[in-house]
């Protein structure tokens, strides 16, 4: 924290906004040799150069804001990407809010969408350092994004007796220390706990982001919990309560894929489809329709049917085009060995091949070294398990 200390300072400011961009490790070796022959502190050039490099790097999530952002190493990896917080601003708009208030703020990514909606944006975190710099990124939003140093347990009763048209963002932080990654997280692991934040959100609207593999068990029952997947990633669940949960929904799946988005949503999980032998197309239905247990409704919606009731792949008669699945035209199916794959890969002259599992503890790299790729044809070998058999499935994407 030195470094930013040294950084935030008029001085410090005007460097790295003459240093530019720096996208590659030669870029930055030479940004660092010029700054310290110009007699720079060790701290201050480390600082400037380090944000001048995220700065590059903040482009994937935050566009052309990235380009006047602070940011943490730990911040941008945490941080909403932009195009997602405005869409939880958007649904916040939508509810009638006019009053946010993000407790546990981090570098400001979800703020930034807030008060570039015209909410009024308060933004609070624990950490003094951190706060000084979503300060410096809420900035031109003037008196309409305030920061505050301290923590959301301090501030939320504040918020809480504040009029009506006032929501809750949280965004609890997973604590590490004695961690281990076979013990199930319990809602005591974050800070703040998510006991308490449920606690709030029996009391006013409330949205928490958090993990998309967060334990299911421990979500509340009245609450929406809604996953979001962007560009085949899921990123996040955010649990929505009072104002901002959609009356009669209880699971959403929100599919982002470039500029477009797509959502399914139902009041509980749902029903498994039945299961079929393999047809002539198998359909991988995104990440988030599985983390939400959408399957069975994209399943009949597509008419189609599971492969294992155990395995989150569909099968069907038909192609189809739909945001929620990503759809494979069958070739073969053989024994998921090396030989029998491989005469397969042989017969048809793939050289390029995309490797998928799910239902079996096999590395696809590893796996890969096991093949002979030869040709000049591409496609999709899915390893996968039906019943008691292990399959491989050649096939191409449609």
């Amino acid at each position: 924290m030195s470094e930013l200390t040294a950084l935030l300072t008029p001085d410090g400011l005007r460097l790295l906004d003459g240093v530019g961009p720096l996208a590659s490790t030669g870029d930055v070796a030479q940004a660092v040799s010029k700054l310290r022959a110009a007699g720079h502190s060790p701290d201050l050039v480390s600082a400037v150069v380090g944000q001048a490099h995220l700065r590059v790097r903040g482009a994937a999530k935050f566009g052309d804001f990235a380009e006047r952002m602070l940011f943490t190493r730990a911040g941008y990896e945490q941080a909403t990407r932009l195009g997602v917080a405005a869409r939880h601003a958007g649904r916040m708009r939508r509810a009638g809010i006019e009053r946010v208030a993000d407790l546990g703020c981090g570098i400001g990514g979800d703020s930034l969408a807030f008060a570039g909606a015209g909410l009024r944006v308060d933004a609070v975190d624990a950490d003094e350092v951190t706060a000084a710099i979503a300060a410096y990124n809420l900035a031109p939003f003037g008196a309409d994004a305030a920061v505050h140093h301290g923590t959301a347990e301090e501030f939320a009763e504040r918020f809480a007796a504040d009029e009506q048209r006032t929501a809750i963002w949280l965004d609890p932080a997973r604590r590490t220390a004695g961690h281990s990654e076979t013990r199930r997280v319990a809602a005591s692991d974050y800070s703040p706990s998510l006991d308490w934040a449920f606690e709030l959100a029996t009391r006013m609207p409330v949205g928490i982001k958090l993990g998309p593999a967060l334990d299911r068990d421990l979500i509340p029952d009245d609450v929406e919990a809604q996953w979001v997947s962007v560009d085949g990633s899921v990123v996040e669940l955010v649990l929505w309560s009072g104002l901002l949960a959609r009356e009669g929904v209880r699971r959403a799946a929100l599919v982002i894929r470039g500029d477009e988005s797509h959502e399914l949503t139902a009041a509980d999980d749902a029903a498994d489809a039945e299961v079929r032998d393999l047809g002539p197309f198998l359909h991988e239905p995104d990440g988030s329709i599985i983390r939400a247990r959408l399957i069975g409704d994209v399943a009949r919606s597509l008419d189609a049917g599971m492969l294992d009731e155990k395995i989150a792949y569909l099968t069907g008669d038909a192609a189809v085009t739909s945001p929620f699945v990503q759809t494979f035209r069958v070739r073969e199916v053989m024994a998921a060995n090396p030989k029998a794959i491989n005469a397969v890969l042989r017969t048809h002259g793939i050289g390029r091949l995309e490797i998928k599992k799910r239902g079996m503890d096999i590395d696809p790299a590893q796996f890969r070294k096991k093949l002979n790729l030869s040709g000049p044809e591409s496609a999709t070998l899915i390893l996968t398990r039906v019943g008691d058999k292990r399959l491989a499935i050649l096939a191409d994407r449609v």
